[in-house]
């Protein structure tokens, strides 16, 4: 089943057992993936965006509702902040399971002996290839750091 379809599959079981914060939480993934298909239409793209933008729009909303959380904490919030980590775990569950340090590293040793990459000048063309191979599963920041520590060395 297409993420698309999964998703909207989801958002009629939300509102069948009434599940509020899942549901809203749906309805806004729903919202921005209309968003983003509107705004393909300008690039004649017809047919809406591809499962792998859809990945990476589902990033950008985990990432966004850490921050959210993070400042709720900070600013004495915790209600808020519960409320932004329940809709991270209702976004998750359309994400695959994100790669370990471990994993992490042994993909960034893979590229850099792919690539023969000796220097930082290789560093965006290696992220490139991470970005594109693990769209959803890598923390790019992380990964950003470990491909300029494994070129540093």
């Amino acid at each position: 089943m297409a993420l698309r379809e999964e998703i909207t599959t989801s958002v009629k079981d939300a509102m069948k057992t009434k599940d509020a914060v899942r549901l809203s939480t749906l309805r806004l993934v729903s919202a921005a993936i209309k968003d983003r298909d509107i705004a393909a239409r300008g690039e004649d793209r017809c047919d809406g965006i591809e499962d792998s933008e859809i990945m990476a729009l589902l990033s950008k909303m985990v990432k966004q509702r850490q921050e959210s959380a993070t400042t709720y904490e900070d600013n004495g919030r915790p209600e808020l902040a519960e409320r932004e980590r329940s809709e991270i775990d209702v976004i998750r569950k359309f994400m695959p399971t994100p790669l370990t340090d471990d994993e992490l590293k042994e993909v960034v040793e893979n590229y850099v002996k792919e690539n023969d990459a000796t220097c930082l000048k290789s560093m965006g063309k290696i992220m490139g290839q991470i970005k594109a191979d693990y769209a959803g599963r890598v923390d790019m920041g992380k990964a950003g750091a470990m491909v300029k520590a494994y070129l540093c060395n």
